[in-house]
C-alpha cells in the first residue's frame, strides 16, 4: 500500500517542509542577530578551550602525556566522573572532570559516603552514606545540596543504582535478615524485595533497556555475577568458576558486561557477553583492579587499580589499552561513574545537561530494523531500541534531548518518543491508521506527520506530547 502511493506521501512530505520553512520564517531574522552576537563569545570559548588543552599537555604528569592526545575530543572533556575518596579523613563523594582536573568533595561531612550514582539526566546523585546513623540510600543535587534520605530505617542500605529512565533505585538491604536485592522508586516510596535468597545479594545494575537487572550473589557458594528481569524473574548465573567474580556494569549498548575478577590470582577487570560467553581479561596486570564502570559512549571504562601503591582511579579504552592515573593521590579513591553527555551552553554556564552532536539512524544489522545512535564522523553507534518490531525514521529534537520515531511493535506503524539515550520509550500517538515522515518544529513544539487516519494520506501536526493532532 505504502510502495503505491510513495509519489503522494512524498509530494506531501515536501509540502510538509513548506510548511516548518513557513513557521521558521518569523524566527530567521532573530536567529541571524543570536548567531552574529554569539560569533565573538565562540572565538572566546575556543581560546579557553585552546588553553585548556595547553594545560593538560603542561601541567599534568608525564604518565599523562600521551594521554592527553587521546582526550582531545570535546566531548570527552567535558564529561564528569564521581567518586569515593578518603583523601580529608573519611569516605567523601567527589567530582571531577574526565581528565582528573578540578577534583571536588560535593559531601564534606564527617560520615562515610560512598558508591555514587549519576541520574540519567545528571542532575542528581545517588549515593549511600551513615550520615543518619546507619547506612541508607540517600539523593542530593551535582554540587552535593538537598541531601536527602531516600530508605530512613534501621536496615543497612547500600549500593544504589538508578534505572534508565530515571524512575527507580535498584539497591541491596538486610531488611529481611540478609543482603537483597530491592527497588524503589526514586522517590524512596513503593520498596519492593527482588530476590529471596539465604545467601548475599549484591552490587544491582540496571540493563541500558531497563529489563534487566545484572548483580553478584554467593548462592553456590562464592560471588559469581547472574542476572534476572527486573521484576526478579528468572534469576540466571552468568560466570561460573571457583574465583569472586563481582561488580557488574553494563555496556551503554548492552552488549556486554565489565566485572571485577581474582581468578588470575589478582583482581582485575575482565568483560563477557550478556549471555556470559567470551569472558576476557582487559587490564592483565600484577595489581588489584575494580569497580569497572563504562563511559556513556562506550569508548572508555573507569576502574580503581593499586598500581601505583594505593587506590586511585584509572581510565583505559574499552578494550583495555591506554590505562592511566586520573587521581594520583596519598588518599584511596573508588568507585568511579560516569556523568551522562555535557554541552556548555553559550553563556559558558553548564546550566544543563543535554547530548553532543549525534546521529541516529534505522539499520537491520541485528536482523530487523532498530534505532541507533552515533558521533558524526561513525564512532561509538549505540542500539537504542530492542522492540523486535520495525523501528524507522528517527528524528532528534532541536535540543538533541529526544528522539521520536516510528515503531509497529503494537501492530502498525504509530510515533514514539524516547530519550536520546534510549530510555523513557512512549507511544505518542493511538490509532488503527499509519503514520509516517515525522519531522519537529523549529522550537521542539510541534511534531509535523503523515498519516491516511481519514482514509487518504494527509499532513497533521501536534504538540511534541502527541496532544491536539490536527
Amino acid at each position: 500500500m505504502i510502495k503505491n502511493k510513495i509519489i503522494v506521501i512524498s509530494l506531501l512530505f515536501i509540502i510538509a517542509i513548506f510548511i516548518f520553512s513557513l513557521l521558521s520564517c518569523d524566527l530567521s531574522m532573530e536567529t541571524q542577530e543570536e548567531e552574529a552576537n554569539t560569533i565573538d563569545e565562540e572565538a572566546e570559548t575556543e581560546a579557553l578551550e585552546e588553553d585548556m588543552g595547553e594545560t593538560i599537555e603542561t601541567d599534568t604528569e608525564e604518565n599523562l602525556e600521551e594521554t592527553a592526545a587521546e582526550i582531545e575530543d570535546e566531548s570527552f572533556l567535558k564529561n564528569k566522573i564521581a567518586f569515593t575518596s578518603d583523601r580529608d579523613g573519611n569516605s567523601e563523594i567527589y567530582i571531577m572532570n574526565i581528565d582528573g582536573s578540578e577534583q571536588t568533595n560535593i559531601t564534606n561531612n564527617p560520615a562515610h559516603d560512598a558508591n555514587p550514582d549519576f541520574s540519567p539526566d545528571g542532575t542528581k546523585i545517588a549515593f549511600h552514606s551513615d550520615l543518619d546513623g546507619n547506612f541508607d540510600i540517600f539523593l542530593m543535587n551535582i554540587d552535593g545540596t538537598g541531601v536527602t534520605n531516600l530508605t530512613n530505617n534501621t536496615a543497612v542500605e547500600v549500593l544504589p543504582s538508578f534505572s534508565p529512565d530515571g524512575s527507580k533505585i535498584a539497591f541491596t538491604s538486610d531488611r529481611d535478615g540478609n543482603n537483597e536485592i530491592y527497588i524503589m522508586n526514586m522517590d524512596g516510596s513503593e520498596v519492593t524485595r527482588l530476590t529471596d535468597e539465604p545467601a548475599d545479594d549484591l552490587s544491582p545494575v540496571f540493563s541500558p533497556d531497563g529489563t534487566k537487572i545484572a548483580f553478584q550473589s554467593n548462592r553456590d557458594g562464592n560471588d559469581e555475577i547472574y542476572i534476572m528481569n527486573i521484576n526478579g524473574s528468572e534469576q540466571t548465573r552468568l560466570t561460573d568458576n571457583p574465583a569472586y567474580d563481582y561488580g557488574p556494569y553494563f555496556s551503554p549498548d548492552g552488549s556486554k558486561i565489565a566485572f571485577q575478577s581474582n581468578r588470575d590470582g589478582n583482581d582485575e577487570i575482565y568483560t563477557m557477553n550478556t549471555d556470559g560467553s567470551a569472558q576476557t581479561n582487559l587490564t592483565n596486570s600484577n595489581a588489584g583492579e575494580g569497580a569497572p564502570t563504562f563511559s556513556r559512549d562506550g569508548a572508555k571504562i573507569a576502574f580503581l587499580s593499586n598500581n601505583d601503591n594505593n587506590y586511585e582511579i584509572y581510565i583505559m579504552n574499552a578494550d583495555g589499552s591506554g590505562q592511566f592515573n586520573l587521581t594520583n593521590n596519598i588518599g584511596e579513591d573508588n568507585e568511579p561513574t560516569f556523568s551522562p553527555y555535557e554541552r556548555i551552553p553559550d553563556d559558558g554556564e553548564i546550566s544543563k545537561v543535554i547530548p553532543e552532536d549525534k546521529i541516529v539512524f534505522a539499520s537491520d544489522r541485528d536482523e530487523n530494523y532498530e534505532i541507533y545512535i552515533m558521533n558524526p564522523d561513525g564512532t561509538g553507534q549505540i542500539r537504542l531500541t530492542r522492540s523486535g518490531g520495525g523501528e524507522a525514521n528517527p528524528v532528534l529534537s532541536p535540543d538533541g534531548l529526544k528522539i521520536i520515531f516510528l515503531s509497529s511493535r503494537d501492530g502498525n506503524y504509530e510515533i514514539y518518543m524516547m530519550n536520546s539515550d534510549g530510555s523513557g520509550q512512549t507511544r505518542i500517538t493511538n490509532n488503527s491508521a499509519e503514520d509516517y515522515y515525522l519531522s519537529f518544529s523549529p522550537d521542539g513544539s510541534k511534531i509535523v506527520f503523515t498519516s491516511n487516519r481519514d482514509g487518504n494520506y494527509e499532513i497533521y501536526m501536534m504538540n511534541s506530547d502527541g496532544s491536539e493532532q490536527t
